[in-house]
C-alpha cells in the first residue's frame, strides 16, 4: 500500500522541464551566399552572418514568423533545412535540423572556418599532395577515366587527365562533385560543389 501511495504522489508531482542546451554548438560569425525557400514555396536571396551546428542568424529581404519551416540552400554547406526560431534585426534566427552525421560535417566546416585566416578579397585554401592520388573521374555521361591528384583542398583539385571536358561541365572525382573550372598542360582543375570537411577530404584522398 505504501508503495502504491508513493507512485501516485509521484506520477500526480509534475516533471521538471527540460531546457535545451542552447550553447552545445560553438557559434561563429561568417558571411555566407545563399538562398532559401519560406513554407510558401517562394525563393529568397539571403546572408548567413552567424552559425553553429545547432543554428544559424540569417539576412533576408522578407521575416519568416517562429515555427516556420525553411530550407536553405548555403555556399560550401549545401542544402539545410530549419524552423525559424525568432527574428532578429534584418532577418531571423533559425535552428537546424539535419541528421547527426550532417551535424558533425558542418561543426568541422566551421572549426575550419574559424581558425582560417581570411583575406581582403578571397578565402585562401591550403593545397596538398595527396597520399592516395590515383582516382576516378566520372562525367556526366557516365564514362569513367583513370585520373592523378596532383593536389587538393576543401574546395578543389588539380588532376592529371587525358580527357578535357570543357568548362562548367560537372564531374565527379572520387567521392566529390565538382565542375571543372580550368584546364592546363596535364589536366583539368575541379571546383568542389560543396566545401568539403577535412576529415572526408582525408577519407578519399589520404
Amino acid at each position: 500500500m505504501r508503495g502504491r501511495r508513493d507512485s501516485k504522489l509521484t506520477a500526480s508531482r509534475p516533471l521538471p522541464k527540460i531546457v535545451p542546451d542552447r550553447r552545445k554548438y560553438r557559434r561563429v560569425t561568417v558571411s555566407l551566399q545563399g538562398r532559401f525557400m519560406s513554407e510558401d514555396k517562394q525563393d529568397y536571396p539571403c546572408e548567413v552572418i552567424n552559425m553553429s551546428a545547432g543554428g544559424m542568424a540569417l539576412l533576408a529581404p522578407i521575416s519568416c514568423a517562429p515555427g516556420e519551416r525553411i530550407v536553405a540552400y548555403l555556399e560550401n554547406f549545401g542544402r539545410l533545412e530549419g524552423i525559424v526560431v525568432r527574428s532578429v534585426e534584418g532577418g531571423f534566427a533559425v535552428e537546424i535540423q539535419v541528421s547527426m552525421q550532417k551535424r558533425e560535417r558542418i561543426a568541422n566546416l566551421l572549426t575550419w572556418y574559424a581558425n582560417l585566416e581570411i583575406g581582403a578579397e578571397e578565402r585562401q585554401h591550403e593545397r596538398v599532395a595527396p597520399r592516395i592520388a590515383a582516382q576516378k573521374l566520372i562525367l556526366p555521361n557516365g564514362d569513367v577515366h583513370d585520373c592523378r591528384v596532383l593536389d587538393v583542398s576543401l574546395s578543389g583539385a588539380s588532376i592529371a587527365t587525358a580527357v578535357k571536358p570543357p568548362l562548367n561541365t560537372v564531374v565527379v572525382l572520387g567521392r566529390p562533385r565538382g565542375r571543372v573550372v580550368r584546364h592546363h598542360d596535364q589536366g583539368i582543375a575541379i571546383q568542389f560543389a560543396e566545401l568539403q570537411d577535412p576529415d572526408s577530404l582525408a577519407r578519399t584522398f589520404g
